[in-house]
C-alpha cells in the first residue's frame, strides 16, 4: 500500500501584518492510479532583499519530462507576485486568462495576488517540452516593494497524470490563499487513509528566502517534517524544487516531503501548521495523494412515469462508480424520500466496476395527500435510515433531488348521447366521432375506451371507432383527448331506439330467390308485436300477418282463393307496430312477377 503526496503553493513575503485571505479548500479530487509532478520558475533575477537588484523578468521557462507510461489528466497553472495582479499572460505563446484570482496584503501599500487557470488542453497537446511563461509583466509595479524585500513573481504548473503501474490513489487538489507570520494552521479534509506507506507532502512557496531561517518550521499532525538537504527542518522555504533538485528558484519553492510516519490509517483529515519568525507565507495550492481502494457511488435520474390519478411513480435511475478506486459491490442499498419520509427502496443488482454504471427502475408510492408538484430525493448507499453501509472515496455525493409533477385526473365532461337504430337484439352500429361534434380536436389525439380504468392506463382502446357495435344498451364510452402534459376526459352514452322500419314499394313472389317477399326491413327482429294487413283495390282484406308470418303474396283471408298468389297489381297495406312511439303505417305496395 502506498502513501499520499501533498503539494502546497505558498506565497512568502517578509513582514508582519495580514489583511485579507481566502481559506484553503478542496478544489478537485481524482481517484485511480494517479500521481503528480510540478514544474515552474521564478521571475526574480536573484533572491530579493534590501541589497537585491530591483528588477524582475517578464518571462521564464521550465521543462516537463514525463515518462511514456505517464498520461496527463489535468494541469493547473498558478502564478503570483507583487501588486494587484497581472491576470493575462501567455504560456508558450498561447494566451491564458485567470479563471480564479486570490489576494492578500501586508498593508494598504503592499498587496499581493495569485491566479489560477486550467491549462490541461495546452499541456496535453504539447506534452514533454520546455514551457515558457511570458507577458507576465510586473515591471511597472515592482519598485515600491523593493526597499522592504517584498518584490517577487513566479509560476508553477501542477500536472496530474495516470500510470497503470501506480497503486490506486486518491489525489485531492486544494487551493485558496492563506498566510503567516507567525503561526498558520490548515486542516485538509476529505482524506481517506487506507495505507500510509511512502506518503508524501509537497509545497510551492513564493518569497522563501534561502538566507532567512527564523523559527521557520513545517509540521503535519504536530510532527516537524524536512527533506534534507534541500529543505532542512529549520528552513522549509528556501528556493528549491524537490522534483528537479534545483536550488535557484528565488523566492519560491516546489518541495515534496515523505510523511509516512506522520499520517495514520483511518485518518480522514490532516492538520498542517507553519511557523515563521520573519517570512510572510501565503499558501495558494495544496495537493494530497493517498493510497485509497474505495468505491464512489453516485446516482442520476434518467426519467420517470406518472399516470393520471395515480400516486405511484416509476423512476428510472443510473448508479455510477466513476471517481473510484474499487468495485462498488452488489446489493448496495438505494433509498428514496419525500419530505424526509421513506417512499421506496432498491439495491444494485451487480458489482459495478470502476468507471462503470448500472441502470434500473423502482416503483415509489407517494402519500395520498402529496402535493401536485413534489420533490423526491434519491440516495445511493442508504439503508433507508439516511445512513450508508459502504466506505467511499467521497461520502458527500450520494444524493440527488428531482421534481415530479403528479397528473391529476381531470373532470369528466359529459357529451350528448348518440342514438342508434335497433338492428336487432338491442344492437346498433355507431361512428363514435359523431359524439365530438361540439369540440375541436385532432383525430390523432383522440382515443375511445369502454372503461375509465382503461382510459387512465391508456390500454385496451377501441380499435375501429368509425364502425363500432355496442355491447350494452345503453353503453358508456370514454374519450381521452391528448392535451400535454395531461389530457382531457369526455364521456357519452350510446343508446338504441326502435327506428321506423323501411317499407319497400314492391316485390316479386316468383320463387327466384330474389325479392320474393314483402321485406320490411327493421321490422321482424325489432317490432315483434306488429300486425300487417293487406287489402286489394276493392278494400277487401286478403292477408293478415304478424312477426311469424311474412307476406309472400299469398291470400290467407276471405272465403275464396285462400293459399293462392295474388295477381299482378297494387295492394294497400296497414302496418300497426304496436309501439306507443309510432302510429300505424299505411301505403301501397306493387306486386309483379
Amino acid at each position: 500500500m502506498k502513501n499520499k503526496v501533498n503539494i502546497f503553493y505558498f506565497l512568502f513575503i517578509c513582514s508582519t501584518i495580514q489583511l485579507v485571505a481566502q481559506d484553503i479548500a478542496l478544489y478537485q479530487q481524482f481517484n485511480g492510479r494517479y500521481d503528480y509532478t510540478a514544474i515552474g520558475n521564478t521571475m526574480n533575477t536573484e533572491e530579493n532583499g534590501l541589497l537585491g537588484a530591483c528588477t524582475i523578468l517578464t518571462s521564464s521557462s521550465a521543462n516537463l519530462n514525463l515518462s511514456s507510461d505517464q498520461n496527463i489528466v489535468a494541469a493547473y497553472l498558478y502564478w503570483a507576485g507583487s501588486g494587484d495582479g497581472d491576470f493575462n499572460i501567455t504560456l508558450n505563446d498561447i494566451e491564458v486568462t485567470a479563471e480564479r484570482t486570490f489576494s492578500d496584503a501586508l498593508d494598504t501599500d503592499r498587496v499581493f495576488f495569485a491566479a489560477f487557470a486550467d491549462v490541461t488542453s495546452i499541456i496535453t497537446t504539447l506534452g514533454n517540452t520546455d514551457y515558457t511563461i511570458s507577458n507576465f509583466d510586473l515591471t511597472g509595479v515592482i519598485s515600491p516593494y523593493c526597499p522592504s524585500g517584498t518584490n517577487f513573481g513566479g509560476w508553477a504548473i501542477t500536472i496530474i497524470y495516470g500510470d497503470e503501474n501506480l497503486p490506486l490513489n486518491q489525489l485531492n487538489v486544494y487551493d485558496g490563499l492563506q498566510s503567516v507570520p507567525t503561526f498558520l494552521s490548515i486542516t485538509l479534509d476529505n482524506l481517506n487513509v487506507l495505507d500510509n506507506e511512502d506518503a508524501k507532502i509537497g509545497f510551492v512557496a513564493w518569497e522563501g528566502d534561502n538566507g532567512i531561517a527564523v523559527n521557520e518550521q513545517l509540521t503535519i499532525n504536530g510532527s516537524v517534517i524536512s527533506n534534507f538537504p534541500l529543505n532542512p527542518a529549520n528552513n522549509a522555504f528556501n528556493g528549491t524544487n524537490s522534483f528537479t533538485g534545483a536550488s535557484d528558484l528565488y523566492n519560491m519553492d516546489i518541495d515534496v516531503y515523505n510523511i509516512q510516519n506522520n499520517i495514520n490509517i483511518g485518518d480522514t483529515s490532516a492538520t498542517i501548521s507553519l511557523t515563521s519568525g520573519q517570512d510572510f507565507v501565503m499558501i495558494n495550492n495544496v495537493i494530497t495523494v493517498l493510497n485509497s481502494q474505495l468505491p464512489d457511488a453516485t446516482i442520476t435520474i434518467e426519467d420517470y412515469i406518472v399516470n393520471c390519478g395515480d400516486n405511484t411513480i416509476e423512476v428510472f435511475y443510473t448508479v455510477y462508480n466513476i471517481n473510484s478506486t474499487a468495485v462498488l459491490p452488489a446489493n448496495t442499498p438505494i433509498a428514496f424520500y419525500y419530505n424526509n419520509n421513506l417512499i421506496g427502496q432498491n439495491i444494485t443488482q451487480n458489482d459495478i466496476a470502476i468507471d462503470a454504471n448500472e441502470s434500473n427502475s423502482v416503483l415509489l408510492t407517494l402519500p395520498a395527500d402529496a402535493d401536485t408538484n413534489v420533490i423526491i430525493t434519491g440516495i445511493v448507499d442508504d439503508n433507508g435510515t439516511m445512513a450508508g453501509i459502504i466506505t467511499e472515496t467521497n461520502e458527500d455525493n450520494n444524493e440527488i433531488s428531482f421534481e415530479v409533477e403528479l397528473l391529476v385526473i381531470p373532470e369528466i365532461i359529459v357529451l350528448p348521447t348518440i342514438i342508434g337504430c335497433n338492428e336487432g337484439f338491442e344492437s346498433s352500429t355507431y361512428n363514435l366521432f359523431e359524439a365530438l361534434e361540439s369540440i375541436e380536436y385532432n383525430e390523432d389525439d383522440v382515443t375511445f375506451f369502454k372503461a375509465l380504468e382503461d382510459l387512465e392506463s391508456n390500454s385496451n382502446a377501441i380499435l375501429i371507432p368509425y364502425d363500432y357495435h355496442n355491447s350494452f344498451n345503453p353503453e358508456t364510452i370514454y374519450v381521452r383527448l391528448a392535451s400535454p402534459p395531461c389530457y382531457e376526459i369526455f364521456q357519452f352514452n350510446l343508446s338504441i331506439e326502435n327506428c321506423p322500419p323501411y317499407i319497400p314499394q314492391g316485390f316479386s313472389p316468383n320463387n327466384d330467390t330474389h325479392n320474393d317477399w314483402f321485406n320490411i326491413q327493421g321490422l321482424y327482429d325489432i317490432f315483434t308485436e306488429h300486425e300487417l294487413q293487406i287489402y286489394n283495390r276493392y278494400g277487401i282484406l286478403i292477408y293478415k300477418g304478424d312477426n311469424s308470418k311474412p307476406w309472400y303474396g299469398k291470400i290467407n283471408r276471405g272465403l275464396n282463393n285462400k293459399g293462392n298468389t295474388v295477381p299482378v297489381g297494387t295492394y294497400y297495406y296497414i302496418l300497426n307496430l304496436n309501439d306507443p312511439n309510432y302510429k300505424s303505417f299505411m301505403g301501397w305496395v306493387y306486386v309483379n312477377y
